[in-house]
């Protein structure tokens, strides 16, 4: 009974260990598969994020800060810097002067009761991809938002 039990477990434990191994090399392939593509989308995606944040953030403080100032020349110019503050708080170091875009709906804009639109936009370059894929093959993601402002109505007329 002993020799029949011992030789049906050799057998079995043999079959067995024709694979020892095999799991974890297995298991280490297959997480390499998958997790490098899950943790370049995480990347990706967190830098639009990031972009999203500065881009909301600096429309809205920009079209604030435009219809709050006295004259259209520092009102630019006090949009622009805002602009530049949040985007540079987010990790983008685009040009302020060319991410704003502030429209009025008539001249002048800073008249009472007008409604002026702060318009920002940053292109997210996807992390990684060298220079030469990038001149071949459009690897950028636009990220916009405006935010529209009314000037007070009460506001006096200069």
């Amino acid at each position: 009974m002993c020799a029949r039990l011992r030789a049906r477990w050799t057998a079995g434990s043999a079959g067995r260990g024709e694979d020892a191994g095999n799991a974890v090399v297995e298991f280490l392939g297959l997480s390499l598969v998958l997790l490098v593509p899950l943790v370049y989308l995480v990347l990706v995606l967190a830098r639009i994020e990031a972009a999203s944040y500065a881009v909301e953030g600096a429309a809205r403080e920009a079209a604030r800060v435009y219809v709050a100032a006295d004259d259209a020349e520092s009102a630019a110019a006090r949009a622009v810097a805002v602009t530049g503050v949040a985007l540079a708080d987010q990790g983008f170091d685009d040009d302020p002067s060319e991410a704003l875009a502030i429209a009025c709906e008539q001249d002048p804009c800073l008249r009472p009761d007008a409604h002026v639109e702060a318009r920002v936009e940053v292109v997210v370059p996807l992390p990684f991809v060298p220079g030469f894929v990038r001149d071949v093959v459009p690897l950028e993601v636009p990220v916009s938002a405006r935010h529209v402002a009314v000037v007070d109505e009460f506001r006096s007329v200069r």
